[in-house]
């Protein structure tokens, strides 16, 4: 299994990958930041990638979404120091394939990643509930179906990671305007940013237009 892992701690960095080439992984490379991050995986393809949660440049889950969006095959484990249930409810709307904590054990930490091999998530059973848990919460929030055209294509940009600029010459309107979509948005989806935004697009499967034809 190729493994690519960013963490901007060096140290706890070094340390996870002496335990994967130990564990017989290959590790094709390790960056410090969120959009090394994306750029890394994009470039080297690997099997996995392990994304620290909290990182500069790009967040993990930010990177997450820009390689979900860029390369839909990637298997994404996310890693974080933290149990927080919205962390890994957006992690898992955005199509990660694991969540573990830092604080594991090796031995259940590399069997978590050999899971992976067997189409399995990389992530504990106590995790697994609380994530079971949290979708049956979302099941009951409001549908995409509430958003207007505009606005439904507006969020399939987010999903692709545009920026409002980018997103206002996309949509050829100003960005004032994409600002006051997103707004209304949020509110209808009981969301709280653009990074939830875009991973709910990737959830419920709403995919980015086509280019306008020439």
């Amino acid at each position: 299994m190729r493994i690519l892992v960013a963490d901007d701690h060096s140290l706890f960095r070094d340390g996870l990958v002496s335990l994967l080439e130990a564990a017989g992984f290959e590790v094709v490379g390790q960056v410090g930041d969120g959009g090394a991050a994306v750029e890394a995986a994009l470039r080297l393809r690997p099997d996995v990638v392990l994304l620290d949660l909290t990182m500069p440049v790009l967040t993990g889950l930010e990177a997450l979404i820009r390689i979900r969006a860029a390369w839909p095959e990637a298997k994404v484990v996310m890693l974080t120091a933290s149990d927080g249930d919205d962390s890994l409810f957006k992690a898992s709307e955005a199509g990660a394939s694991g969540y573990l904590l830092k604080s594991l054990k090796s031995d259940e930490f590399l069997e978590m990643l050999l899971g992976l091999e067997h189409g399995e998530a990389a992530m504990t059973r106590q995790t697994t509930a609380r994530l079971l848990a949290g979708l049956t919460r979302a099941a009951r929030a409001p549908a995409a179906e509430t958003l207007t055209p505009q606005e439904t294509r507006l969020i399939q940009y987010l999903a692709e990671g545009l920026s409002n600029k980018a997103i206002a010459q996309a949509m050829a309107v100003s960005e004032n305007t994409v600002k006051y979509h997103l707004k209304n948005i949020l509110q209808k989806l009981g969301l709280h940013n653009r990074t939830e935004a875009a991973a709910y697009a990737i959830r419920a499967g709403l995919r980015p237009p086509p280019p306008s034809a020439a």
